[in-house]
């Protein structure tokens, strides 16, 4: 049988165990050190935030993002369905209510002609998730937030080094939220940060990842003895976490390039069989710039998506589908308290396959797999 083709596979392509040893070396292996300072410090310079804070996942990133908001029970957020948990997770925790909104057709984000018609008296936040690095119509998103005196939290875990209009994902809204998971185009095993891009959330957020203390302020001879001033938690990845991932931060250049390059590869020895209709191809917007984070075919239907997966894994291939919808998942259901149809994201959370993508990947890889799909088609 051919060689095993997985779906991701973590990769170190620089100085990643030589910062490892240094961070053992230097004494300090808990957070904050020098290593999630460097990495403070590149995501600071290559998306123009005003302040970016590792944490020890995205998760953890968007759960800051939504104390910052000051969530209170009751208060609604408004959110595609098609996304990880976590995106919405983080706002009920707080007590917050999601008010799932459907998705494009062709980039597979939040749909924002539909966003201000859910707005009501109890909306607080809007939550845009950059769907496979690919911007959200972020211009119209900030003018409704603007008029209706709403904060808006990017889900751009899938969108470092992606930009919408020339501006970073992340880096367009009140706070923004990557993620550095294996999975990811830089990765860390586990981890993620806070984009701050509104001055009056910089201090708060601070706080709130040194467990609710001014221990920050302390280290920074502000105050002469830190306390506990707020509500927070153990937010910080360690220093082991943020010297493997500035080895990959260091070679971002070089990891887009080539997954650019896979991408690409991907595109147009598919292109033939989107001509015929077989399969849709992913959807770049003009003013969208991103980072090949996924390669995904929309199939026709599921029966067409479940035979191809089963096809690909005799072959020795691994191919994933993506979301199941969280507004019909039980917890969904439970916390908005009724039943909602979102047509679109129904259907394409059935017909989306995403491809094997990942640094290593190999172009012959590539053409194996598409090989497969063509003979899958008779194409």
């Amino acid at each position: 049988m051919d060689t095993k083709i997985s779906f991701n596979k973590p990769f170190i392509v620089g100085k990643e165990l030589y910062y490892i040893a240094q961070a053992v070396q230097s004494g300090h292996l808990s957070g904050d050190g020098t290593f999630t300072k460097k990495c403070n410090a590149w995501i600071e310079a290559h998306t123009g935030a005003k302040q970016a804070l590792l944490t020890h996942s995205c998760t953890a990133a968007l759960e800051m993002a939504a104390m910052l908001c000051d969530i209170k029970p009751g208060d609604e957020f408004i959110v595609p369905s098609y996304t990880f948990v976590s995106t919405v997770n983080a706002f009920v925790l707080r007590g917050g209510v999601p008010v799932f909104v459907d998705i494009r057709p062709d980039t597979m984000n939040i749909d924002e002609t539909k966003i201000e018609a859910a707005i009501t008296s109890k909306t607080k936040v809007i939550v845009p998730v950059h769907y496979a690095g690919v911007g959200c119509e972020m211009d119209t998103i900030m003018d409704i937030a603007k008029r209706h005196n709403l904060l808006v939290v990017e889900d751009a875990a899938q969108g470092v080094d992606s930009t919408y209009k020339g501006k970073a994902l992340g880096s367009i809204s009140h706070l923004g939220c990557y993620s550095f998971h294996e999975t990811k185009n830089f990765i860390a095993g586990e981890g993620g940060a806070l984009v701050i891009n509104d001055e009056r959330f910089r201090e708060r957020a601070e706080i709130i990842r040194e467990k609710g203390t001014n221990r920050s302020q302390f280290f920074r001879g502000m105050v002469d003895k830190y306390t506990w001033v707020d509500i927070g938690s153990s937010y910080l990845p360690s220093e082991v976490v943020a010297a493997f991932l500035f080895a990959q931060l260091e070679e971002a250049e070089k990891i887009t390039e080539k997954r650019l390059l896979l991408w690409n590869a991907y595109y147009e020895q598919l292109k033939p069989l989107e001509e015929k209709g077989y399969l849709r191809l992913p959807v770049i917007p003009r003013e969208c710039s991103h980072n090949a984070h996924m390669f995904y075919i929309l199939l026709e239907n599921l029966d067409v998506r479940t035979r191809l997966i089963d096809v690909m894994k005799s072959q020795n291939i691994h191919p994933v589908f993506h979301y199941v919808p969280l507004h019909n998942a039980p917890k969904g259901i439970e916390v908005t308290g009724k039943k909602v149809s979102l047509p679109i994201t129904e259907e394409y959370a059935d017909r989306l396959l995403r491809l094997p993508m990942y640094y290593e990947l190999a172009f012959d890889d590539v053409s194996r797999i598409v090989g497969v799909i063509k003979e899958f088609f008779q194409a």
